[in-house]
């Protein structure tokens, strides 16, 4: 894999450990933004230890029951891995608590006076868990993780280099300087590099002759509103009606949200996230607010007294 090197080396220590003591793997609840990579290491993992995997999602894990399959169809040292693990409902979570640290469940069989537990062992596996909101986890099934791993954002040069492999299994020519604009743009997200690596495949192959040259990935780019700093149209959006609607803040989430008629949802979770992590945007106890860099990067001045000095078109020179 290409970058989380720290979180790679540390897994690859008790990987390395596990395998010299015959042991699986200590259960593994990988947390973090989507995109960077959580799925990957959970199919890297049983690559390397050479055994078997099994892919669940949270959600659809509606009861113990919907569990008790994957369960039972654990081989030795096998891999057990659930995505969105904080989706799984309360009754299924008590029950992966007896199999993460005993390797059993009970199941009860019949009903009233007439009723039995079935204590069924389990193969030896290790459970990889997948959030992208660890404080939705109960404290008990967060502590049962052995190993607790948080993924951060990508460097420019890691996104260049997957951009380029991306590029090879693709079969598409790329020049290098069209690959460091991809991972310039892809906010530090390898998903949001590949997504836009095959959309400006697409356009190399429908507009120019199937080589993404640095003229072509900029055209494709703008194509599809992308800018210099990774913003799309809805960002910019949100950057212009707070400025010019609001002058530049503090303005409450659902006032932004009404004026754009965009659901509140919507800017909180899609729109805001990284506008916040760009320093564009900042929150206060009184609302949201631009800051200076926003200003820089959309080309307008900040509010006056008299109200929104904007000489400059903010769509010029964004691309």
């Amino acid at each position: 894999m290409i970058g989380q090197r720290e979180t790679a080396e540390r897994l690859q220590i008790a990987l390395e450990a596990a395998q010299k003591r015959g042991e699986p793997l200590g259960h593994i609840l990988f947390d973090g933004p989507p995109g960077l990579g959580k799925t990957t290491f959970a199919r890297c993992l049983p690559n390397e230890m050479g055994v078997s995997l099994q892919l669940a999602v949270g959600a659809g894990l509606k009861a113990p029951k919907d569990l008790v399959p994957y369960l039972t169809n654990l081989t030795e040292n096998s891999v057990l891995f659930i995505d969105e693990i904080h989706r799984v409902p309360r009754s299924v979570e008590e029950y992966l608590y007896t199999s993460m640290e005993d390797f059993r469940i009970d199941i009860v069989l019949g009903e009233g006076v007439n009723a039995r537990t079935l204590n069924m062992p389990l193969k030896r596996f290790t459970l990889i868990g997948a959030t992208t909101r660890a404080g939705m986890l109960s404290g008990p099934l967060r502590d049962r993780f052995q190993i607790r791993e948080h993924l951060t954002f990508y460097a420019e040069q890691e996104l260049y280099e997957i951009a380029v492999r991306n590029a090879n299994k693709l079969n598409v020519p790329i020049d290098e300087a069209a690959a460091r604009e991809i991972a310039h743009r892809s906010r530090g997200t390898p998903r949001i590099a590949n997504n836009l690596l095959r959309w400006i495949r697409d356009y190399a192959e429908s507009r120019a002759d199937g080589r993404i040259t640095m003229e072509v990935a900029l055209a494709a780019l703008e194509m599809i509103e992308i800018d210099s700093l990774g913003l799309g149209n809805q960002e910019r959006r949100y950057l212009q009606t707070l400025i010019r609607v609001f002058g530049g803040g503090p303005a409450g989430i659902e006032a932004i949200a009404h004026t754009m008629n965009v659901a509140v949802d919507t800017l909180s979770d899609d729109v805001e996230p990284f506008l916040l992590r760009s320093e564009l945007v900042i929150r206060s106890p009184r609302g949201r607010m631009v800051t200076g860099k926003a200003y820089a990067h959309l080309k307008m001045m900040p509010p006056t007294a008299d109200g929104v000095e904007d000489d400059d078109d903010p769509q010029q020179a964004l691309f």
